[in-house]
């Protein structure tokens, strides 16, 4: 009965994308979205920005605005490498699920039968935040793979939480992963490094390292050639410098030589617009893109279904105000799937992304988001700064609603 279901469902998804038109943007849409980040860059909200519109088959708008290095006066191009930071998410996620479609990995299996280190993980049951001390005690449950996904594993990061920053500075742990868990295993949505843990099992499941698994099995086979977590010496000009806004005036930090790699489940690519567009336009086409098949139909359609029920996506507090404010917008109606935060507003807003549209973010002001209903997709990328700065939010913000508003 069960598998019928699950038929019944792709095959009511695939009936109900092959009913929506394609989607295009107007004349003076376009204009309407250049203008306004053209005019965002020109008042100094963000040094500079690629932003990019999707259908299954198509590009509908893609611009750049602005500097990709303001020292050296180098305009901002259509094909600037940017950080993406926890964009790299997702694409483990997948993955992840691709191992899921081999047999060679359950979503409840525990964690621990394929990293020991995790069999017995230790949760916070007290934090005293002025003393600067914290207590734990042994977590009830084991964690999964599906919490891992899901982002209800427990697992946090030190420069999001009060706690985990307390324990980070009386361990020294480098991997936020070998903290104390912020709640016990499936009791709410924590953000953390739960992608970093399931980059070490794809690595330990397959002998592969995580750089050369992601190539082999997404990378090459999407075209994203540009798409790495190391950038060769010849693409360096190409990468974008990264800024700092504090105090009401932005700071800019050349890129070192070499530019260093961090290669690690839950962040450290480098991408394209362009580029994660076509991952974008992947999970759109259910799993495929032009030829090549990624994923199976009915594997993107439980990434995409809700897999935490009533527990919603909790606001994120920041234990480092530079690097962080608190996050993300959704917190509070929407809920989380196999790798991505999922709409689920209570009030739907015709001038914003659907409800079940599918997003995430990266630390340097770098989103997407991938809307089934209207079946598109975008990506804007910027590279400063804390994350979800006001003035980064309002770009990402007026730039969806004149996506929506000059649909048709």
């Amino acid at each position: 009965m069960k598998q019928l279901l699950a038929i019944v469902a792709v095959l009511a998804l695939m009936v109900g994308v092959k009913a929506v038109p394609p989607a295009s943007l107007t004349t003076q849409g376009s204009s309407a979205l250049s203008t306004f980040l053209g005019d965002a860059v020109a008042r100094g909200d963000v040094p500079g920005v690629v932003a990019l519109v999707v259908d299954r088959d198509k590009v509908l708008y893609h611009e750049a605005f602005g500097k990709m290095n303001v020292a050296k006066n180098a305009p901002m191009a259509k094909d600037t490498i940017f950080r993406i930071a926890s964009m790299t998410k997702a694409v483990t996620s997948v993955g992840v699920m691709q191992l899921v479609e081999q047999g060679k990995l359950g979503l409840d299996d525990e964690v621990s039968k394929y990293l020991p280190r995790l069999k017995s993980p230790q949760v916070f049951s007290t934090v005293d935040e002025q003393a600067g001390t914290y207590v734990t005690q042994p977590a009830k449950r084991p964690i999964t793979i599906r919490q891992l996904l899901t982002h209800t594993s427990g697992v946090g990061y030190s420069w999001s939480d009060h706690g985990l920053a307390i324990a980070q500075k009386k361990t020294g742990a480098i991997n936020d992963s070998e903290l104390p868990l912020v709640n016990e295993p499936g009791a709410q949505w924590t953000y953390g490094a739960s992608t970093r843990v399931l980059g070490e099992v794809i690595e330990k499941i397959t002998g592969e390292r995580i750089d050369a698994y992601l190539d082999t099995h997404v990378f090459v086979p999407l075209g994203m050639r540009d798409t790495s977590y190391t950038v060769p010496p010849a693409k360096y000009s190409r990468v974008v410098t990264v800024h700092q806004k504090a105090n009401n005036a932005i700071t800019e930090t050349q890129n070192p030589t070499p530019i260093p790699a961090t290669i690690r489940g839950d962040g450290g690519l480098f991408s394209t617009a362009s580029d994660y567009s076509r991952f974008v336009q992947m999970i759109l086409n259910r799993g495929q893109l032009g030829g090549v098949r990624i994923l199976k139909e009915g594997t993107v359609a439980e990434m995409a279904k809700n897999q935490t029920g009533n527990v919603k996506v909790r606001l994120q507090p920041t234990a480092d105000p530079l690097r962080s404010k608190p996050y993300p917008l959704g917190a509070g109606e929407d809920v989380w799937g196999l790798g991505f935060q999922i709409a689920a507003p209570k009030a739907a807003n015709p001038s914003m992304r659907s409800s079940g549209s599918l997003s995430w973010a990266g630390i340097n002001n770098t989103f997407y988001w991938i809307d089934p209903q209207k079946q598109i997709g975008a990506v804007i990328l910027m590279q400063m700064l804390p994350f979800y700065d006001d003035a980064a939010l309002r770009v990402l913000n007026g730039f969806e609603q004149r996506v929506y508003t000059n649909l048709k």
